[in-house]
């Protein structure tokens, strides 16, 4: 995030459509979006040429994009890329709201590029839009207790004790993105972590 830049900031929440996968650990990307969504009192409509529902909105006053793709998680780059393209949004103007394995449950962290670690959607995302320059809103999920796939881990749905903290993270995710879009990465970095 740039201060000086004037044009549209794309918020994307990654998360998996259908019923099955609202209240998975993969899912909190499209958590945080909703709650963005609420705080703008704004509604989500289809955005026919992304395939991706879609908010227009101002938020801490920049003109904001909230986005979740309705493709699957590992097929994200194409609306992402094609949401880009449509409002003229350069990569460094896109935040991408997502789980993290490697962030201890509940964490908030923020960060501009760097690798997808493992991590299907941001390797989508990464490929479509040809550059990996674009923020992250990172929230921890942990590691899988075991010997479990990290690939099942993230489809299941929080646990019971979990799921009592999952609206107050997804509030301080939702936060972290107003802060970055009020300050800038730096500052925001600063606060946060």
């Amino acid at each position: 995030m740039t201060e000086s830049t004037t044009g549209p900031v794309l918020v994307v929440g990654l998360g998996n459509p259908g019923p099955e996968y609202e209240r998975t650990r993969h899912n909190v990307g499209f958590l945080v979006a909703d709650v963005l969504a609420e705080r703008v009192g704004g509604r989500f409509a289809v955005h026919k040429k992304s395939g991706a529902d879609l908010l227009q909105a101002r938020l801490d006053g920049r003109q904001v994009l909230i986005a979740k793709p309705r493709s699957y998680m590992n097929l994200s780059g194409r609306p992402v890329a094609a949401l880009a393209r449509f409002f003229s949004v350069p990569p460094t103007e896109v935040i991408v709201v997502h789980d993290e394995l490697d962030l201890p449950f509940g964490a908030v962290k923020l960060k501009r590029g760097g690798g997808e670690g493992g991590h299907n959607g941001l390797r989508s995302i990464s490929s479509a839009l040809t550059t990996k320059d674009y923020v992250r809103t990172r929230i921890g999920i942990g590691r899988p207790p075991g010997r479990q796939d990290p690939a099942d881990f993230v489809l299941k749905p929080f646990s019971t004790p979990e799921r009592k903290e999952v609206p107050v993270i997804v509030e301080q995710a939702a936060d972290a993105v107003e802060l970055l879009l009020r300050v800038g990465l730096e500052t925001a970095q600063n606060q946060l972590h």
